[in-house]
């Protein structure tokens, strides 16, 4: 009981493909099976790391010529900070409890991420994102004629915002 195996040579075409492709487990010349590829063309990160560096050396140059003359380069006129980053570093320098107010931070932080997901969750309920919906068009229809569409109304509720904001605030 020997077993014989049998195998078809392999065939290539001009551009390399494989006509037919039944290779035996145990080839009898293993030099006739090898395939090469043909050679790919050469990166291009090459010539995007060439680019990069003509443009860098570009722009030392231009803060050289710049400094020479007595100019500021481009990157130290940059650095001045927005009177919003000022004002929120002189309230972080009053803080005294600055552990404190970055574990509060970091809570908000988690409970925002955990309100979008429970946010998303029911939005994927069926049904359920069409009641909201109409929850909040009957009560915003309901606040508009309560409180918007006579002046009475309108006033009150012009007095109740300023007095609200006054006892958040404090009055000046």
């Amino acid at each position: 009981m020997a077993s014989t195996t049998t195998s078809t040579p392999l065939s290539l075409s001009a551009s390399s493909t494989l006509i037919e492709a039944k290779a035996s487990r145990q080839p009898s010349n293993p030099a006739s099976q090898c395939v090469t590829l043909p050679a790919l063309a050469p990166p291009l990160q090459s010539q995007c790391r060439a680019a990069k560096t003509t443009a860098y050396c570009r722009k030392i140059a231009r803060n050289v010529v710049a400094m020479a003359t007595g100019e500021a380069p481009s990157e130290v006129a940059a650095t001045e900070l927005p009177e919003i980053v000022k004002t929120i570093q002189e309230a972080w320098d009053k803080v005294e409890d600055k552990y404190a107010v970055s574990s509060l931070a970091l809570a908000l932080l988690v409970a925002l991420c955990g309100s979008t997901g429970l946010v998303s969750a029911i939005d994927r309920l069926p049904l359920i994102p069409g009641v909201l919906e109409l929850v909040g068009i009957g009560y915003t229809t309901y606040f508009v004629y309560k409180n918007l569409v006579f002046k009475p109304d309108r006033e009150a509720l012009v007095k109740k915002i300023k007095d609200t904001y006054e006892d958040i605030i404090g009055t000046s």
